[in-house]
């Protein structure tokens, strides 16, 4: 198969899924020697086989609408674990440095994250990726997606899907179909090798495979603007702002094991599960009274600073410690008309008052509180902190009472709070 039928993206998952090599090469020659990404001309992959594509390759993602080149998210995975900020100047100086001969586009935080969580595996779609050449409902890019992450081949850019004779395959069996290795057995052994022509069979069998009155055919959604604008909608995700107070009990490093795993542990603790150094992370959590069948991820983050003005309306809470400079950068700056538009919270230790400002900002504001850590080699920690998982329901309860009163729903969210 050409380099040129691949699909970049869908190989570049592959190859990290698979461990192997990805290369910056200054030619085509797929031996050729790695160099500095801003000497590169080509990226040389070596899963499934050694092959090389221009560094400046379109890829299916988009940044306002606008395809990104290869080289932008190849830079873009290399740099996953650094903050923003690093993140912006590296590219800056990673720009400077190739002249005329390309520019990296820098990402906003929401499609940096969005672009890194699928190329790790942990997403099989992306509301920033386009889907694949000829496939009109995104299954066929959803289940190549999958097959990539798993280490497996990446199809060919519009890749003709056998039929049935039921009509067209099912695309996701199709990927895995193209796959499968070809066995024989005892019925394909009998069927000899001279092509049969059952066609009129087919064709006898028509009337009888009609589709059934209540099913709408791709061919009615297709003439219908509205109704195919509404199938490919995506459900984007909500925003949850943490407090970048050093006073603060929860921060980036504790946040998702008190969150998601119910338990609280101090910030500066070995136990911590997340990095100090992540600049965003994402949970899952599902929302049973605003989408039973799947759980939603949240994005967490301790500032607005790369907030587009459209991100506001996917704020759904707001972790305080009662500082009001906290609020300096964001669209509501006063406290007391912030929290008319987002749920706050306020943890502290239990037993004690919370903050003059917090009780002034009256019922808005969720004030909780939680037990103090003790520290023993000795100690259960589950069994010591089993108080946590009650304070943690509490919180989501809330935030899912105050995200449905906002207009969340199952296939959609508020255009504005």
């Amino acid at each position: 198969m050409a380099a040129a039928e691949l699909d970049p993206l869908l190989l570049l998952r592959q190859s990290i899924a698979s461990g192997g090599a990805i290369l910056p090469t200054a030619s085509d020659d797929a031996a050729a020697a790695e160099v500095p990404l801003s000497q590169a001309t080509h990226l040389t992959f070596s899963t499934p086989s050694r092959l090389s594509l221009p560094i400046d390759t379109q890829t299916r993602f988009t940044s306002n609408d606008t395809p990104v080149d290869l080289r932008s998210i190849y830079f873009a995975w290399l740099k996953r674990e650094v903050a923003i900020p690093e993140y912006n100047a590296s590219a800056s100086q990673l720009n400077d440095e190739l002249g005329d001969k390309g520019q990296v586009r820098k990402f906003a935080f929401v499609e940096r994250l969005d672009l890194i969580t699928w190329l790790e595996g942990a997403s099989e779609e992306s509301e920033y990726i386009k889907p694949l050449a000829g496939d009109k409902d995104g299954a066929t890019s959803t289940a190549a997606a999958a097959l990539a992450s798993k280490g497996a081949a990446a199809p060919a850019i519009g890749a003709k899907l056998g039929r049935s004779g039921k009509g067209t395959l099912d695309p996701r069996l199709a990927i895995i179909y193209n796959g499968e290795r070809k066995m024989g057995d005892r019925n394909s052994v009998l069927r000899g090798i001279k092509p049969s022509d059952f066609s009129h069979v087919r064709k006898a069998a028509a009337i009888f495979m009609s589709k059934k009155p209540g099913q709408v055919s791709s061919t009615s959604i297709s003439n219908n603007p509205e109704l195919a604008t509404r199938q490919k909608q995506r459900r984007p995700d909500p925003i949850i702002l943490l407090s970048p107070s050093a006073s603060s009990l929860l921060r980036m490093s504790n946040i998702k094991s008190f969150l998601e795993g119910g338990q609280f542990v101090p910030s500066d603790s070995l136990s911590a599960s997340s990095s100090t150094n992540a600049s965003m992370l994402h949970i899952n959590r599902l929302m049973k009274d605003i989408d039973p069948n799947r759980p939603m991820r949240f994005i967490l983050v301790e500032g607005p600073e790369q907030f587009k003005p459209e991100y506001w309306s996917r704020v759904v809470a707001v972790f305080t410690t009662g500082q009001s400079w906290q609020f300096k950068n964001y669209k509501w700056s006063n406290p007391a008309e912030l929290f008319r538009h987002v749920l706050g919270v306020f943890v502290g230790w239990r037993g004690e008052q919370p903050p003059e400002s917090v009780r002034a900002w009256g019922h808005r504001v969720l004030n909780v509180g939680i037990d103090r850590y003790k520290e023993s080699a000795h100690a259960n920690l589950e069994a010591s902190r089993w108080r946590d998982h009650e304070v943690v329901e509490h919180i989501w309860k809330t935030v899912e009472s105050n995200m449905r009163s906002k207009g969340w729903r199952r296939d959609q969210a508020p255009s504005s709070i």
